[in-house]
């Protein structure tokens, strides 16, 4: 019970906040419960690239003296090698970043889920 105090606090306190803060802690519990979203990367209409089960896309923030978000996306995810949608031996979770400049990217939720 006692590691449930911290989200009964935010609740009671999340009428106080901005509409900012109230979306950036929304987006936070959402960390908490995962989306299991896919992530397609092509290159014109051909696919090149996928990553299944990924909890969240995070757009980088800059930091608080320069503000604003960075130009590229980044999250956690299985890279799906053989791009059959599941999750096979020697395929693991990698670390990856997408940018908003030459990436033709898709995320989506998991269909199956």
């Amino acid at each position: 019970m006692k590691h449930l105090l911290p989200v009964f606090l935010a609740i009671a306190l999340l009428p106080a906040c901005t509409q900012e803060t109230q979306n950036k802690i929304g987006r936070t519990f959402q960390n908490w419960t995962g989306a299991n979203g896919v992530l397609e990367i092509y290159a014109g209409d051909k696919l090149v690239r996928r990553f299944i089960d990924i909890d969240k896309l995070t757009t980088a923030s800059a930091t608080q003296s320069s503000g604003g978000d960075r130009p590229y996306r980044f999250g956690y995810g299985v890279i799906d090698l053989n791009l059959n949608g599941h999750k096979d031996p020697g395929e693991r979770k990698v670390y990856f970043e997408i940018s908003d400049y030459s990436t033709n990217y898709v995320f989506y939720g998991d269909p199956g889920t």
